[in-house]
Order: C-alpha cells, then sequence, then structure tokens
C-alpha cells in the first residue's frame, strides 16, 4: 500500500475530489481525517468509509476561520497522534461578471480558497517540521493558470495558491517537506452539475480527451505526489486537465 501508516488531512473532504481522495487514500492504507464545514454530509461519508473498514474521522471545519482550524488540527492530533500529508482541497465558487461582482462574494472566495491554504498549512506546519517529513498538496485549477470569464475571485484565489506553492517548497523543501499543487480542468463534480448542456458540449470540444475528467483523476494525482514515487517533486503544479491548454 502506497500510503500505509500515513495520516492525511483531506479538507473539503466530504465531497466530490475530496471524497474520491479519501477514498483513494484509505484504500491505499492511509488514516484519513474528513475534514469539512458541512458536518452532516462529512459525518455520513466518514461513516461510508469506516463501514468498508478504512481508518477514517471527520472533523468540522470552517477553513476560512483560524481558530476553527487550529482546533480541527488538535482533534486530528488527538484522534491519530501525528500528520503526514495535508490536502488544500476545499475551495467554494461565487461566480460573476466582473461588473456585477460584489466586494462581499470576493472576499468570501478569498477567504476560503486562498486565505484557508494558509490557515490550514500554517496550522499542520509544527508537526511536519517536527517529523522532518511531509506532503502538503494544495488545489488550483485551470483558472488560475488561464484565466476564466465570469471567475475573477476564484481565478485571483487559485492563482495565489500557486504562488503560495512555490515560495513554500522553496522554504520547507529542507525541512524534508514537498509542497505541490494540483490545477485540475472541468471535472464532473457539483460545482459542474448545474452547468447547462450545451455549456458542457462546448468544453468537451476544447478538450482533447473529449470528456469531463472525473473526481477520480484528480483523487490519482493527489495520491501520487503524497507518495514515495513523489518524493523528489517540489514545487510543481500538475495539471490534470484532458489537455485543455497545450
Amino acid at each position: 500500500m502506497r500510503l500505509a501508516e500515513k495520516v492525511a488531512i483531506i479538507t473539503g473532504g466530504a465531497g466530490g475530489i475530496g471524497f474520491a481522495a479519501a477514498e483513494t487514500f484509505a484504500h491505499e492504507g492511509a488514516m484519513v481525517a474528513i475534514a469539512d464545514f458541512d458536518e452532516e454530509v462529512g459525518g455520513g461519508k466518514a461513516n461510508e468509509l469506516q463501514e468498508k473498514g478504512y481508518d477514517v474521522a471527520f472533523f468540522q471545519v470552517d477553513v476560512s476561520e483560524r481558530v476553527s482550524v487550529d482546533e480541527m488540527v488538535q482533534r486530528v492530533l488527538d484522534r491519530f497522534g501525528t500528520i503526514d500529508i495535508l490536502v488544500n482541497n476545499a475551495g467554494i465558487t461565487r461566480d460573476a461578471m466582473l461588473s456585477k461582482m460584489t466586494a462581499a462574494d470576493f472576499q468570501k472566495v478569498i477567504d476560503v480558497n486562498l486565505s484557508g491554504v494558509f490557515h490550514c498549512t500554517q496550522a499542520v506546519l509544527p508537526t511536519l517540521v517536527e517529523k522532518g517529513s511531509g506532503a502538503i498538496i494544495n488545489t488550483s485549477s485551470v483558472s488560475g493558470v488561464y484565466g476564466n470569464i465570469g471567475q475573477t475571485n476564484y481565478a485571483a484565489s487559485k492563482a495565489g495558491v500557486v504562488g503560495m506553492t512555490k515560495t513554500w517548497a522553496k522554504e520547507l523543501g529542507r525541512k524534508g517537506i514537498t509542497v505541490n499543487a494540483v490545477a485540475p480542468g472541468f471535472i464532473e463534480t457539483g460545482m459542474t452539475a448545474t452547468v447547462p448542456d450545451k455549456v458542457i458540449d462546448q468544453m468537451k470540444q476544447q478538450i482533447p480527451l473529449g470528456r469531463l475528467g472525473a473526481p477520480e483523476d484528480i483523487a490519482n494525482a493527489y495520491l501520487f505526489l503524497a507518495s514515495n514515487e513523489a518524493k523528489y517533486i517540489n514545487g510543481i503544479t500538475l495539471h490534470v486537465d484532458g489537455g485543455i491548454r497545450m
């Protein structure tokens, strides 16, 4: 098993890509902390994996609030004893054209998608530094690399994630900690479920593979970067997008 005896925190782990990652990591031997804002769904998802025999627990958290993050990390340490992997997967959208985007919606996306990554990483850092090892995986997006109409806030947050990833890779590499990012393309999740079929078809036409990605496609990228197979990979942004931009 590629993650045997490792403890992983996956934020936004109750749905979509996050839950696919939680199940993938657990299947590969990890003890998994599903950290999510939605207590009802998160608790149910954790129970679902526990019934399959996996060592998984749910921890409610608001990643945009530092006190909530610190409390979550301490509960994970109390439950599992250590932390080896952090997947900063939690994210939201509040899409609108620039002329119509409210300041509140801009700030909320930054608070969750960018500040949340900062809070969670800083909170687990003492444990990883003390161990002298660890893997941090941040979720960016093709929108953060290339921009996307109607996503000023989202694109800004995801571009910021790339910048933080590179900075932390330089700061933490000498401490035995790798920091990398994954930039998903268009993935079949709750975020795309409400998109009209016509728009989905237009998306598919832009993708050389001719389809949207599955949550498992991103989960497998997380798995690789969290495993010993990627122990000499640091500071990259891995695009998992079907080749949409080449």
